[in-house]
């Protein structure tokens, strides 16, 4: 049996032939669906939990006929199980999805009928919103940051940083993940985004502008594969220290600790509808695979989707 009985499984707890499935399903996942290793990585233990318990519910081994027979009650069983142990409803949901697209795949390649599984519905849970900053307040982020760092160098980082986070609706992730390739900025960027999915972003000219007076002052080399953005000693630079700058920024501002690296993302995204962009584009800009989670993320009151509606469709 190979590593993906590890985590504390029993060597018996799925056959060869399964086991075989199963990495043969996280390379697809890999390679084709474009997930992250996290990512992956999370599909492996939460399958792995499944079938875990459906060998001890069952009583037997999981190999690919015992998989195949797995009933809607086998499926109350688990769900019940994790809920009963502390498993959240967020978490269980995301185990449920897991599984269900590794017998999605596996049950058209073995050929056996997986409604059982795919039937079973998700628990419900409240979508957590992260919280926009006001037009004014954003803003007010963008220009205290430039105050928490005497090293003109490094506040002009900063300041870069924040705002592509504001004016582009980049995750930190994908700013710190420019280099001098890049630059100068120009106009339209080709991010690539989570899952690998590249998408355009419009660089705003106080974004062009604030990177190019960071690089100007910044004391390192800006070679093609080497990051724009540097740590004080030359290295990468982590989220980390952005998050802690603007902690500082908002507590002197008076802002939530909502006001975070992600809270400018959503702001970018909230404000844009606010001034009437289109649902459809803003989730072209944010790089989301679906328009329920660009509704979700710009947290959309239903009279405003309906105003949306009625303007733009032809026929309202």
């Amino acid at each position: 049996m190979n590593a993906l009985c590890g985590g504390g499984w029993p060597d018996q707890m799925i056959s060869a032939a399964l086991t075989d499935k199963l990495s043969k399903w996280l390379d697809h996942q890999r390679a084709l669906a474009g997930a992250a290793e996290n990512t992956v990585k999370a599909y492996q233990t939460d399958v792995l939990g499944f079938l875990g318990f459906m060998t001890t519910h069952n009583g037997e081994a999981q190999g690919l006929g015992p998989i195949a027979r797995v009933t809607v009650r086998d499926m109350r069983a688990w769900m019940a199980h994790e809920r009963g142990r502390g498993v959240g409803a967020r978490s269980l949901a995301r185990s449920l999805s897991a599984v269900k697209s590794f017998y999605r795949w596996l049950s058209e390649r073995e050929g056996f009928e997986p409604t059982a599984v795919l039937s079973t519905r998700a628990p419900k849970f409240q979508r957590k919103l992260p919280r926009p900053l006001e037009v004014q307040a954003a803003s007010d982020m963008i220009d205290r940051v430039e105050l928490q760092s005497s090293e003109p160098w490094i506040a002009a980082r900063d300041t870069a940083v924040v705002t592509l986070l504001y004016g582009c609706g980049l995750r930190i992730s994908e700013a710190l993940a420019l280099t001098g390739a890049d630059i100068p900025l120009p106009e339209v960027l080709r991010i690539v985004g989570k899952g690998g999915k590249e998408r355009i972003v419009p660089v705003i000219a106080p974004a062009r502008d604030a990177v190019a007076a960071y690089v100007k002052l910044c004391p390192y080399p800006c070679t093609n594969h080497e990051p724009i953005f540097r740590a004080v000693r030359g290295g990468v630079l982590s989220p980390r220290v952005i998050q802690k700058v603007m902690e500082q920024s908002r507590m002197q501002l008076g802002l939530p600790a909502t006001a975070t690296p992600h809270a400018m993302r959503h702001s970018f995204a909230t404000h844009l509808l606010a001034a009437g962009g289109d649902l459809r584009t803003i989730q072209e800009l944010l790089g989301h695979a679906s328009l329920s989670t660009t509704q979700a993320y710009t947290a959309v009151d239903a009279a405003h989707l309906m105003s949306v509606y009625a303007r733009a469709h032809p026929k309202a």
